[in-house]
């Protein structure tokens, strides 16, 4: 027998199991199931594992899954550790569904994972790290737009600037624009800081960076802008991130700005010893499909940025220092924040910043149906600036998408409010139902016909909860505990509740405080030691500081929840709305209470007070059927069964601001949008467009928008509005259904029934107004007339066949009926049988006050105000 080193060595064939052999069955079973359920697309995209990868992911072609599988498959390969995996979303709401995602793929291994969140949560968590290093403190307060604008206030009045003719608010926005592009004020082009206050805008903007250092502070924009400044001047802090993330992966990459780039780059380049070489030290530009970049040389803050105020070049990486396992999931076709400094062209260039990067495209939807997507699909192709993708589906065609013309923006409502109710009759939930506007102000009149329908919905990206005036007090007394240098939350209560600390103190607090470079609470300090300030005042002020003294201290004892009651009840802020007798103290103090309860799920105050800084979008009410109404920009990531998109006239969309501003540029961001909103409908899109509307109180006449000529025919069903018309029959536009009261079918209690009786009443008796017999034109019930300006609401009371201007229906907030009070409860209870002279016969099933959820026989379930019914 030959022994094993003695055989003649022929070379050994590589081995791959046999397609249907034992090694290929039991390897199949061996797959995680998380691949299992990847069509081949997708799964590429999870296994491509090293380096730069670009998935061009359409619309409702599975791109959170496959975010989310990468990672699952990243850990179960071994490949990484969690702590290894920088994730980055835009929301707060996407990184909340990656993570729970993940915790139903992978059990607590999520729970390892503190580098999956948004840009600034990562960011912010960065710099209270190395706050030191760009002279921050670790418990630096991250200011909102409102403490902004206050501190800009400041610095203009101290530099005697016109607050009217150059408004805070402008220069907030310039310096937020610059900060998004990455630009420190040495870096401000001269043409550009000219554009507010006589040239002083660069100046301001270093003012005001210098101010935010003084208060321990920073704002959204220095999350990342101060990650660059420390990377760019510390390569050992930037060595220390690229050495822990071994995998890097970002949602939604076609809407981030130059500041986000800047500082994906940085990180997304392998380790070197040498710091990396950025614009301002090596200068590289170019253009994707101009060749290779060209090296200039570029002093140090002050190469100029291109005309276009584009991005500040990271050099290409060397073999070197090769990019690392960097995926980057995105489509360029759904780029729709341009307007708040979002680069498509971030995107389209991927390829050029990434040498040798894999492009992979996910072009099979699961969400709309064939006439849907091909609509979607036909419109998008109208664009030049697109890396390109075909979607395809393999659902049924189902129903076209419809395109309906109204006479004006009222019947549009109408027409819509009514479509709405037959599908609710027909199985429809209110939850599946969504109206995508263009613009905010398109809401009221949807708003105002719901209210008369009695049909529930709910706003999305309306007013938050932490915006609120008693809700921001509440916050700025435990962000001066946090951080006694928070000037702006000091000067928002030092005199709420009245302490006799007016105007007069708090300039003296901030001129002392200007003086000696220090925060206003060290100002207050010296001061009460003083005889500057009145006894009484004096006394009020070293109360007050006392107070935040012994609450300081209370902190390391009690949990975060208890000291917020002790702050609220010691300060006196809870005694001064309780003794409130305006009919919204007792909500206000309801509000309270609600943010005590909010602040439990968090481990302590500072943690509490990162999270209200950094949410940017609120959770709706799942529990309630309501319909969704919200803009388009404010629809993205979400998705409907059926989907209005009313207001498809030119001017509005696409925006003429827009076009005018942008250009070329703008109209292909319009049609983004358009096919955004397209691409939100799973079964129906319904596009309305309207003859006339009024916008800001002034009619006009309008135009179908350019976007229904760039639909597919064959795709796209023409149908008849269902609004009926606000004008007279012999006005020469078809007859109006307010012309016969016969064909209501019974006698309406709605303010719009009642309208249309006292207008045909007055139209027949010659009434005010100068009526015309016969359905002729009348001035007064004109949708033109001034008595239907946004001064008096269409859901006032008929009082003598007109409106009254100095009244106003009932409102809504998040959808509700809010009646007036009347002190009193409800003479119904839960399930009487009554009946409704619109929505017919039912059962109360729920009552709060004098308003009543009844679950109607043929309607559905309504809710109402208790005096539009009778028992049955």
């Amino acid at each position: 027998m030959t022994e094993p080193n003695k055989l003649p060595h022929h070379g050994v064939p590589d081995h791959q199991p046999a397609a249907g052999g034992i090694a290929a069955r039991a390897r199949a079973t061996a797959t995680p199931p998380f691949l299992a359920g990847l069509n081949p697309e997708q799964r590429e995209a999870v296994e491509t594992l090293d380096g730069p990868v670009l998935v061009l992911a359409g619309a409702g072609t599975g791109k959170t899954k496959v975010l989310t599988c990468r990672i699952a498959h990243i850990l179960s390969m071994g490949r990484a550790r969690p702590a290894e995996i920088l994730s980055v979303t835009f929301t707060n709401k996407a990184a909340r569904e990656m993570k729970l995602r993940l915790g139903q793929m992978l059990g607590q291994a999520v729970e390892g994972m503190p580098w999956l969140g948004t840009f600034h949560s990562i960011g912010g968590r960065i710099l209270r790290t190395h706050a030191e290093l760009v002279q921050l403190k670790s418990n630096f307060t991250v200011l909102d737009v409102d403490d902004q604008i206050r501190l800009l206030k400041q610095l203009l009045a101290a530099d005697n600037i016109d607050d009217k003719r150059w408004p805070a608010r402008m220069l907030a926005g310039l310096i937020d624009g610059w900060k998004n592009r990455g630009l420190t004020p040495s870096q401000v082009p001269p043409g550009e800081a000219a554009v507010f206050g006589n040239g002083r805008g660069g100046k301001l903007y270093a003012l005001y960076q210098e101010r935010l250092k003084i208060l321990n502070a920073a704002d959204f924009g220095d999350l990342l802008l101060e990650n660059i400044r420390l990377f760019r001047e510390h390569p050992d802090v930037l060595r220390q991130y690229q050495h822990r993330f071994k995998f890097i992966l970002v949602d939604e990459y076609q809407d981030t700005n130059v500041a986000q780039y800047l500082w994906l780059r940085l990180l997304s380049q392998a380790p070197s010893l040498t710091s990396p070489r950025v614009r301002g030290e090596v200068g590289l530009r170019s253009n994707p499909g101009e060749g290779e970049p060209t090296a200039t040389s570029v002093p140090a803050e002050a190469a100029p940025l291109p005309a276009s105020g584009a991005r500040e070049q990271i050099a290409p990486p060397s073999p070197l220092t090769a990019p690392k396992n960097i995926c980057c999931v995105g489509d360029d076709d759904q780029s729709i924040y341009g307007w708040r400094g979002a680069e498509v062209d971030n995107i389209l260039r991927f390829e050029h910043d990434f040498p040798g990067a894999k492009v992979i495209r996910l072009e099979r939807n699961y969400r709309s149906t064939g006439h849907i997507l091909a609509a979607a699909s036909h419109l998008i192709a109208h664009n030049e600036g697109r890396l390109g993708k075909t979607l395809r589906t393999e659902d049924v065609d189902g129903e076209k998408v419809t395109v309906t013309g109204s006479w004006d923006s009222e019947e549009e409502a109408r027409a819509i409010g009514e479509e709405i109710e037959q599908l609710q009759r027909d199985g429809n939930k209110l939850n599946d139902i969504a109206i995508l506007v263009r613009a905010s102000f398109q809401m009221r009149e949807f708003e105002d016909r719901f209210v008369t329908l009695g049909l529930p919905y709910r706003v999305i990206g309306g007013p938050r909860f932490y915006e609120r005036a008693e809700v921001r007090d509440a916050l700025a007394y435990l962000r001066v505990i946090n951080s006694p240098a928070d000037d702006l939350a000091f000067e928002r209560i030092v005199n709420v509740p009245k302490r006799g600390l007016g105007d007069a103190t708090v300039q003296m607090l901030h001129d002392h405080a200007r003086k000696r470079r220090v925060p206003l609470s060290d100002a207050a300090r010296a001061v009460v030691e003083t005889d500057e300030l009145k006894p009484k005042a004096r006394g009020s002020l070293r109360d007050l500081m006392r107070h935040f003294d012994r609450w300081r201290a209370q902190r390391e004892v009690v949990s975060h929840t208890q000291l917020a009651e002790i702050v609220l009840d010691e300060s006196g802020y809870t005694e001064m709305w309780q003794k409130d007798r305006s009919a919204d103290a007792a909500g206000r103090l309801e509000n309270l209470k609600e943010l005590v309860r909010s602040m439990e799920e968090f481990e302590n105050l500072q943690g509490f007070l990162e999270h209200i800084s950094l949410v940017m979008d609120r959770d709706g009410s799942a529990e309630d059927d309501a319909v969704s109404l919200m803009t388009l920009h404010s629809a993205k990531g979400l998705e409907f069964e059926n989907v209005f998109l009313p207001g498809w006239e030119e001017g509005l969309f696409p925006s003429q601001r827009t076009l005018d501003e942008q250009g070329r540029a703008g109209l292909e961001e319009e049609r983004r949008l358009a096919h955004v909103g397209l691409t939100r409908a799973r079964r129906r899109a319904k596009l309305y467009f309207a003859n006339n509307r009024r916008i800001h109180g002034t009619w006009s006449t309008t135009i179908p928008s350019r976007f229904l000529d760039e639909l597919p025919a064959h795709n796209v069903e023409i149908t008849e509005s269902k609004g009926g018309s606000g004008w007279g029959g012999s006005s020469g536009y078809g007859p109006s259904r307010f012309d016969d009261v016969e064909s209501f079918g019974s006698s309406y209690s709605t303010p719009g029934w009642q309208r249309a009786q006292a207008n045909r009443a007055r139209n027949q008796n010659g009434g005010r107004g100068g009526g015309q017999a016969g359905g002729g034109f009348n001035e007064s019930q004109s949708p033109f007339s001034s008595s239907r300006s946004d001064t008096s609401s269409s859901r006032g009371d008929a009082h003598g066949g007109g409106f009254s201007p100095t009244k106003r229906g009932p409102v809504t907030i998040e959808g509700e009926l809010i009646a007036k009070s009347t002190g009193t409860t409800s003479e119904f209870t839960l399930a009487d049988r009554v009946f409704h002279q619109k929505f017919g016969y039912g059962r109360v099933v729920k009552i709060d006050g004098n308003k009543l959820t009844i679950a109607f026989e043929k309607a559905g379930e309504k809710k109402v105000v208790d005096s539009f019914v009778e028992r049955a």
